[in-house]
């Protein structure tokens, strides 16, 4: 036990707990606890899209591709960017028009209350799959910096983050992951210096082992219409398509940013937002990167066994070899990215469920709404999902434990259901005669087809959300022409 390190780790779970907390007051309504009464600046909301978009997969996980491999994962961030591009001119017009708490509010616009259901229902099972996965990579850490079992570090991480999700709403997620997200950044760039330091001759001697071993290899431009081809993970066309697909599903109609986008004062602090927020990104990722091939080198140069199984390498190193208290402020910078997503995922979910099941059949069409139904008791109720939703995760975390490697796990699990959520939006945005039998079948499909693919066949999960969105589009406009809907505007 280093108690130099364990102190700077508990005053920070400490602090970030009471700073989160501390929003409590500003919550009067469903407004400010699922959107921050949109009042929150565009520098704010971008660190929060960068914090949501990483997590603890991220730090550990990433280390670990370029130890094994290469810098080949940027070809997938630079998909990235093509999709930040397409969210801004083609979704968020359409989220801006009117007062919306949630992606699946448009859907209900589109086509109608069945596929609103449906699509935040994915969501829900998405996000909640995926996020146990993170949950999970949480305790890994946990366990190498206490000793503790799994089932005790994942209680100890969600516990502390419920807690200010529950009483701070999205304010509290906003500004911790700002707090949180500089956090993490800084430990990561300490830890690069320090890692470093362990080297005898530097970063010349770094370049002189890793580039030979092809580990600054980023672009692969191989192309071959081939079986092998779509089985390659990282290459540039699946980066870049692949990449593309993938972020436009998830910045694009998952509720978890969805609702970041939506908490910004007007479309274009949000498009703003969306856009700066991929170069923290690039940046982020790249050092993760080179981080791993570092390591690389120095467990090739020192002949010691890397730590099993892969994702303890970069933790484990860092709290064996850092100095007492630099060890704790990295640790305490992996655990911020962990909160800072595990507090969106759950104000997510609470919304999705308050807003797209709860509140909608409350006062769905023909039904009168309830006098009595207050803000304050739907605060109550959105609170209260929010605790149901921690110990979901809770559960999912604690059997996501033989799942393999985390970061793709994490990855995967999502890419599954993003085609045909994304396929579904696309059929809103860009038909006219497709309406909701059609969409519905189209969406079947692309989850039939997503899954096939996943459990069927070698196909890398890059290609999943590209296969599963055309699959979807297609049936889609098929199935509109055996269906003669009224399909709204």
């Amino acid at each position: 036990m280093r108690y130099p390190d364990l102190a700077i780790i508990l005053l920070y779970l400490i602090g970030i707990t009471w700073f989160g907390a501390r929003f409590r007051r500003q919550q009067k309504s469903l407004k400010d606890y699922f959107l921050g009464g949109r009042v929150a600046p565009w520098w704010a909301i971008a660190l929060s899209i960068v914090s949501a978009e990483t997590s603890t997969l991220t730090i550990i996980g990433t280390p670990t591709l370029a130890f094994a491999g290469n810098l080949g994962f940027l070809q997938l961030v630079l998909g990235y960017l093509l999709a930040r591009i397409v969210i801004s001119t083609l979704f968020l017009p359409h989220y801006f028009r009117g007062e919306m708490f949630t992606a699946y509010e448009l859907m209900q616009r589109r086509f109608g209350q069945r596929i609103r259901r449906l699509t935040a229902a994915t969501f829900l099972v998405v996000r909640g799959l995926a996020e146990g996965v993170r949950v999970f990579a949480i305790s890994i850490v946990i366990s190498i910096i206490l000793g503790t079992g799994e089932l005790a570090s994942i209680l100890l991480i969600v516990g502390l983050t419920l807690f200010y999700t529950f009483e701070g709403g999205m304010t509290a997620v906003i500004w911790t992951d700002v707090v949180q997200m500089f956090l993490y950044i800084a430990g990561a760039v300490v830890s690069f210096f320090v890692i470093l330091d362990h080297i005898p001759g530097g970063w010349e001697h770094v370049v002189a082992v890793a580039a030979p071993a092809g580990k600054f290899q980023v672009f692969d431009f191989g192309f071959q219409f081939s079986a092998e081809f779509f089985s390659r993970t990282y290459s540039f066309w699946a980066g870049i398509i692949g990449g593309c697909f993938l972020t436009t599903a998830s910045h694009g109609t998952e509720q978890l940013m969805v609702q970041r986008l939506l908490a910004a004062r007007s479309q274009a602090e949000s498009r703003l937002a969306l856009l700066a927020s991929w170069i923290v990104i690039f940046v982020q990722f790249a050092l993760f990167l080179v981080i791993g091939v570092i390591l690389y080198v120095y467990y090739r140069d020192t002949g010691l066994a890397p730590p099993q199984p892969p994702d303890r390498l970069y933790p484990a190193f860092v709290w064996q070899y850092l100095p007492p208290g630099l060890a704790g402020l990295v640790m305490a910078a992996v655990l911020a990215a962990a909160m800072s997503n595990l507090s969106a995922a759950l104000n997510s979910l609470a919304s999705t469920t308050v807003m797209d099941f709860y509140k909608a059949f409350k006062e769905r069409p023909g039904k009168p709404t309830n006098p009595g139904r207050s803000e304050g008791s739907y605060l109550r109720l959105a609170r209260g999902a929010t605790v149901v939703w921690g110990l979901v995760l809770f559960g999912i975390g604690s059997l996501a434990r033989h799942w393999g490697p985390v970061l793709e796990a994490g990855l995967a699990i999502a890419s599954i259901a993003y085609g045909g959520l994304l396929g579904v939006f696309l059929l809103g945005l860009l038909t006219r005669r497709v309406g909701e039998k059609a969409a519905i079948a189209g969406m079947a499909a692309g989850l039939s087809a997503s899954i096939y693919v996943k459990f069927g066949t070698s196909i890398a999960f890059t290609w999943y959300v590209l296969i599963g969105t055309n699959v979807t589009f297609l049936t889609g406009c098929l199935a509109s022409l055996l269906w003669r809907e009224h399909a709204r505007d």
